[in-house]
C-alpha cells in the first residue's frame, strides 16, 4: 500500500475595476474585518459552505466600529463608527469556514471609480471627517 498525497490549489485574480489609479497602493494599512457585519453576495463570496475558503471582495468600502476597533461595511446611516468611510479593502481577503475575523489591507488614500465599487457607494452622502480615508472619486 502506498499513500499518494493529493493537493488542490486555486488562484483568484481580484477584480480591481474600482481602482482608478495606483496612487496609495504602496502604502496600505492592515485591518481586521468583522465578517458577520458583511452581506454574502454583496461584500463577500462564500460558495459551497466556504470550502475550502470564502473571500471578501476587493473594493468593499469600510468603516471602523468604535466599540470593537474592527472594520465593517461603510454605512452612512450607522451610528457605531461605520458612518465614516475609512477606505477600501484593496485585495481580496480569504477566510476559512466559521471564521468571523478576517485580516485585510486597507486603501486609505487614492483614487476610486465610484460606479465600480462592489455594493455601490453614494458619494453625495460622504461627509468630511478627520479620520476618514483620503479618497478622490472619479
Amino acid at each position: 500500500m502506498s499513500i499518494q498525497p493529493v493537493s488542490k490549489s486555486e488562484q483568484f485574480t481580484a477584480n480591481r475595476e474600482w481602482l482608478a489609479a495606483l496612487h496609495g497602493t504602496d502604502s496600505v494599512d492592515t485591518i481586521t474585518l468583522d465578517l458577520p457585519l458583511f452581506t454574502e453576495g454583496v461584500h463577500y463570496q462564500c460558495g459551497d459552505g466556504c470550502e475550502p475558503y470564502g473571500r471578501v471582495f476587493s473594493g468593499v468600502p469600510v468603516g471602523k466600529v468604535a466599540e470593537s476597533g474592527l472594520y465593517g461595511p461603510y454605512d452612512p446611516e450607522a451610528h457605531c463608527g461605520r458612518q465614516v468611510l475609512r477606505g477600501f479593502v484593496i485585495a481580496e481577503a480569504p477566510f476559512a469556514p466559521g471564521q468571523t475575523r478576517v485580516p485585510a489591507a486597507l486603501l486609505w488614500h487614492g483614487a476610486v471609480k465610484a460606479s465600480k465599487v462592489p455594493g455601490g457607494i453614494d458619494v453625495s452622502q460622504l461627509v468630511w471627517h478627520p479620520r476618514a480615508g483620503q479618497i478622490r472619486f472619479v
